[in-house]
């Protein structure tokens, strides 16, 4: 990701004194995987792709409860409104370029939590901390709950550098680094300072732009920019009653109409509410609502099963496919359906005498618990996937790799594909 612009604060691992030899920090075969003892020794950060899965695993590592990253695909206002509300925080990936620093706060206003990033490669987790710590609502989990307050009073940039020196992030950030990645880190940590080096001497300081992740919070009832390669956050306007999402949605359109017709380079992430939680209460509550009608129909009329058709196995439609208690399928415990609450609707239907009324809203609860059940359903689907593509990603597989290049080069067809290459 792209470095930080002017005041560079130097990590110890870029001190003079702590260069190590790269053996010393990987003593085994480089192409074998990285090792859990790897990644702990490993200083650096390491790069990570804009995969809402990859962030939904982080968040949930970080014991950050209730949220889910998806991809916002297109700005359109249609689109932007089907998003899962509330909306906590946008995160934008793209080229970075240096802005004017004049539209930033002189200091980080009291009541915002903003961290500059001081390492490399970092980005990913300085982004989701600038809006996690800024969602007073959600439970962000023991460990991230102690450092915000430990932090409440540095500066952005030494929150940076203790986001840098946090070990529980930085091992759960660093979980998706193989060994190729530190590799390649510490690599372009070496050319970035050749090519400073360079530049001061020739007094060049032309720089290629890396990709960078930022985030947009609504804070205070203002939408803020937190980058944490700028030095201070940057106030995009007051809101009232209009969506926060709609007011940030120009300045997005305006960064990403800066590039050129047909190139891709950026990506929005929105992070929302997870719909599980709330589809797993409303489902307790139609499990509770069903066995409370049944109960007040045993009472009104004891052979009103018997007044329902049959299917073709025989089976009574009172029963049929129907979830009357708790079910691991859907994470559904006892407790949640003792704790749900019945609607007021409900309650006074329950007051009724009318068995045909009681037997026409219970079927109405059958059919809605239908829709949640396939809703849950999918919701878990979709976290089981988001948690295999996380292991997938944190796999090392360059021993594979170079095991598939030996057996290729054994075969004589790694020398015929140079081959081609050098006749074209």
């Amino acid at each position: 990701m792209a470095e930080r612009p002017k005041r560079r604060r130097l990590a110890k691992a870029d001190s003079p004194s702590s260069k190590k030899p790269i053996f010393n920090v990987f003593p085994h075969d480089p192409s074998e995987p990285a090792t859990a003892d790897d990644r702990i020794r490993w200083r650096g950060f390491c790069e990570i792709e804009s995969d809402p899965a990859f962030f939904n695993v982080m968040l949930r590592d970080f014991g950050v409860e209730g949220v889910r990253v998806q991809e916002v695909v297109s700005l359109d206002q249609d689109m932007l409104a089907c998003l899962p509300r509330p909306v906590y925080g946008l995160i934008f990936l793209f080229r970075w370029r240096e802005e004017d620093s004049d539209k930033q706060e002189a200091s980080c206003p009291e009541g915002i939590w903003f961290a500059n990033q001081t390492i490399n490669n970092a980005c990913a987790s300085v982004a989701l901390l600038n809006i996690v710590n800024n969602v007073p609502e959600l439970n962000i989990g023991q460990q991230l709950q102690q450092f915000k307050s430990f932090t409440a009073d540095f500066t952005p940039a030494l929150r940076g550098d203790a986001i840098g020196n946090f070990e529980f992030v930085k091992a759960i950030h660093n979980s998706f680094a193989r060994k190729m990645d530190m590799l390649n880190a510490d690599l372009q940590l070496k050319n970035d300072a050749w090519s400073q080096k360079k530049s001061r001497a020739t007094g060049s300081g032309e720089d290629d732009a890396g990709f960078h992740f930022i985030a947009f919070v609504p804070v205070q009832g203002k939408v803020w920019k937190l980058d944490g390669l700028e030095r201070q956050p940057q106030e995009l306007g007051s809101i009232t009653n209009e969506d926060w999402v709609d007011h940030v949605a120009p300045e997005l359109r305006s960064r990403m109409a800066e590039y050129e017709e047909g190139q891709i380079e950026f990506a929005i992430l929105a992070l929302v509410k997870e719909p599980k939680a709330k589809l797993v209460a409303a489902l307790a509550e139609n499990v509770k609502s069903i066995a409370s009608l049944s109960e007040r129909l045993r009472h009104v009329k004891p052979d009103w099963r018997d007044s329902l058709p049959s299917h073709s196995d025989g089976s009574s439609a009172a029963n049929y496919d129907i979830l009357f208690g708790p079910c691991e399928q859907y994470e559904l415990e006892q407790e949640t359906i003792d704790r749900a609450n019945l609607s007021p609707g409900l309650e006074t239907n329950l007051e009724s005498d009318e068995a045909e009324e009681l037997v026409k809203n219970r079927q109405k609860l059958i059919t809605s618990q239908a829709s949640l059940r396939a809703a849950l359903t999918e919701e878990i689907r979709t976290i089981r996937t988001d948690n295999e593509r996380a292991a997938s990603r944190r796999n090392d597989t360059g021993l594979l790799a170079r095991g598939l290049l030996q057996v290729l080069e054994r075969m004589g067809k790694v020398r015929a594909v140079f081959d081609c290459e050098g006749d074209t």
